[in-house]
């Protein structure tokens, strides 16, 4: 039986290692600030959208409960890569199921508002969206505690620990929708951000301020090994191949 597919305290469990690292976006003191979806810059190296499946697809009807309205950031600057902590060997047809059990362990063990990640990639490379609010608008997620603001998060559904394969269409679907959500803001996936931290369960005190990758690893802004050693190591790649996707040479620095 597929542990990602087990209701309750199972589902919870196979989400440990990286759901320890997540934060509601809901923060009380903050209002709610809607961009509109025009209103992106003209980036200087702007790359296409990528097929993303709509929500609709994994969660309907009742399932989807009720949630405060979205909040919003003023734009995305950098991209934090995930792993589930789920088992790998599913369908890439059950992907759905998976991601709606992801969901219902956030939502009703946790009592969080909504799934934590903006986008989720399966083992065959089809991009998802995941928490609501625009796949195109800059939504503040609840996937890195410290820094869910002006950043979005993307899991890879699976665990990539050490020694296990983390198949090709995954990282090239990684990479695709970070290098247009990091075009939209003219950054370059090689590059490095500043970002201010939240909260001080993270790697950086409350208020300080930390240089991070513009394409970086959970574990680059929280202390856990998500998203596993295997997609760490392959995180360059991405970063190269999300830079060429914006037409950017791969030559000097960023």
């Amino acid at each position: 039986m597929v542990l990602g597919c087990v209701p309750g305290l199972a589902a919870v469990l196979a989400l440990v290692l990286c759901a320890r690292g997540v934060e509601r976006a809901a923060t009380a003191g903050l209002a709610v600030r809607p961009v509109p979806r025009a209103a992106h810059p003209h980036a200087a190296h702007p790359a296409a959208r990528p097929r993303i499946v709509p929500r609709s697809a994994w969660l309907t009807g009742a399932a989807q409960g009720t949630r405060p309205p979205p909040r919003y950031d003023d734009k995305v600057v950098a991209v934090f890569v995930h792993h589930t902590d789920s088992p790998n060997g599913y369908d890439c047809a059950d992907a759905p199921r998976v991601i709606r059990h992801l969901y219902a362990g956030q939502t009703s063990s946790r009592h969080w508002d909504d799934i934590g990640y903006n986008f989720l990639v399966d083992r065959c490379g089809t991009i998802y969206e995941g928490r609501a609010g625009g796949v195109d608008r800059p939504v503040t997620g609840a996937h890195t505690q410290g820094f869910n603001h002006r950043t979005a998060g993307i899991a890879a559904l699976g665990t990539f620990t050490a020694g296990v394969p983390v198949p090709q269409p995954m990282i090239d679907a990684i990479a695709a929708l970070a290098a247009w959500k990091l075009g939209m803001a003219g950054v370059d996936p090689r590059a490095t951000v500043r970002l201010t931290s939240s909260n001080s369960h993270s790697r950086y005190a409350a208020g300080a301020t930390a240089t991070l990758p513009a394409l970086a690893g959970h574990k680059d802004g929280y202390m856990t090994s998500c998203p596993g050693a295997a997609l760490s190591a392959r995180l360059p790649e991405i970063r190269d191949r999300a830079a060429r996707l914006q037409g950017r040479t791969l030559t000097g620095s960023p």
